[in-house]
């Protein structure tokens, strides 16, 4: 996942770090006015690892934390080690643990988080989003994990098409059947196709059909409604859509480039990967919720949050330190430092650069939109991630550039993408519900 928007996306590299601590104010107070705990919380996570975000971490939005943290982050395989070696030997040294939801997944199957509901229930202030409160239960009825920050996808809208939009169209609430709408008109009223994917070698193309396109047609995450006959209508409607297309959009990455050389009008892409024109041309673009199909606006969140272990040495700080990082004041400075955006309802100030500001706005109403429909990023299926990715890509390639009958492909590539969750045993993630060994498609 990537640390610093540009989830575009929100991409990373890595540098490991040495421990390093951040000291703050006096040692944590329990209710009675007594020590919580002592010494300082270790604060592990999949986050932030190379050197200058890390040193942000704990120079910055650490800085004035309720105990003393120290703040290690880790690549995914040493962080998934650690925890759970930690657990299997029951010599716990981790307070806190800061992960994606789907870093979270396997330590709640293995019995190994602590319920956070009572901790979710005093923080029902901060406004995070239903959505993002749901998933924090990992499909049962307790919470693992309190939402921490996000980033996502969404649409970049230069002004300038705005003229063309569809009667009665809300510009932050689109469907794809307004959005074809809207590239037809453009092309009628300019002669131009001024749409625009990332469809390149290095575009985030399957990130769309997985968590934008399969959720708002299907309901799925598109492994279980991938071939149903909604995923054929899907597909035969975003081929009207690709035909309104700029033609290079099969090899545009970064969709930020042809939006500021206004070779396209309208892309959606990942916030870090349209940063640049927003931060660039602010008064000339509006970033927007990415549309809803017959299902619901299905997007893909990109959650982190803050979980503690079982056996945690100092549970009592760790919540504080939960506390503390959900505060607006730290929200806010997660977005300004590390550009996260807050997973609550935290006010973006008006010193903020402009260009975030429209991405933060964007990112907000799309997470709270009552037709929302979170799909997250798979889960479970560790080095098979590049196979999964390819098998839509491949669908794509062969029912919309070269015209195969439809049914035909997703019965093909159906039988390919279930090898793959059989070969990986990897369950269904949101919005299909847990299932009971590999996930299946139907």
């Amino acid at each position: 996942m990537r640390r610093s928007v540009a989830h575009a996306l929100v991409a990373s590299s890595v540098l490991l770090i040495a421990c390093g601590m951040s000291t703050s104010g006096p040692a944590a107070k329990d209710g009675a006015g007594q020590p919580a705990a002592s010494g300082p919380i270790v604060f592990f996570s999949s986050q932030f690892k190379p050197v200058e975000e890390a040193e942000k971490m704990r120079q910055v939005i650490l800085a004035d934390a309720p105990v003393q943290t120290e703040y290690i982050p880790e690549d995914p395989g040493p962080f998934n080690d650690r925890v759970t070696a930690e657990q299997q030997a029951g010599r716990v040294t981790v307070s806190l643990i800061g992960g994606l939801h789907g870093d979270f997944a396997p330590f709640v199957q293995a019995n190994q988080m602590e319920d956070l509901t009572g901790v979710m229930q005093k923080l029902g202030d901060r406004g995070f989003p239903k959505t993002f409160v749901d998933l924090s239960k990992l499909g049962g009825d307790k919470h693992y994990y309190v939402p921490w920050m996000q980033a996502t996808y969404v649409l970049a809208v230069n002004k300038k098409a705005l003229q063309y939009l569809p009667q009665g169209a809300d510009v932050n609430a689109l469907t794809y059947a307004q959005l074809r709408e809207w590239g037809s008109n453009i092309q009628q009223g300019t002669g131009q196709r001024r749409l625009g994917f990332p469809g390149g070698p290095k575009g985030l193309l399957h990130r769309f059909f997985q968590g934008y396109l399969y959720p708002s047609y299907t309901g799925s995450a598109g492994v279980v409604g991938f071939k149903e006959p909604e995923a054929v209508q899907m597909w035969q409607e975003f081929k009207a859509i690709w035909e309104l297309s700029n033609p290079q959009s099969a090899n545009y990455e970064f969709m930020q480039e042809p939006m500021l050389a206004e070779e396209v009008w309208i892309a959606w892409d990942h916030t870090a990967r349209l940063i640049n024109a927003a931060r660039e041309r602010p008064n000339d673009m509006l970033l927007v919720p990415a549309p809803a199909g017959p299902k619901g606006r299905g997007f893909m969140p990109v959650i982190a949050g803050l979980g503690i272990p079982k056996g945690a040495p100092n549970r009592a700080g760790a919540e504080q330190v939960i506390e503390y990082l959900t505060q607006p004041k730290q929200q806010v400075a997660t977005l300004r430092e590390l550009a996260f955006f807050p997973a609550t309802n935290a006010q973006i100030p008006e010193d903020l650069s402009p260009g975030i500001r429209l991405e933060a706005d964007a990112v907000a109403k799309q997470a709270a939109a009552g037709d929302a429909l979170p799909s997250l990023l798979p889960i479970g299926l560790g080095g098979k991630n590049g196979e999964l990715n390819k098998v839509y890509l491949d669908t794509f390639n062969l029912i919309v550039l070269r015209n195969q009958p439809i049914q035909q492909v997703l019965d093909e590539q159906g039988k390919i993408l279930q090898g793959i969750m059989d070969e990986t045993k990897a369950g269904c993630w949101p919005p299909d519900p847990p299932s009971d060994g590999p996930c299946k498609v139907r």
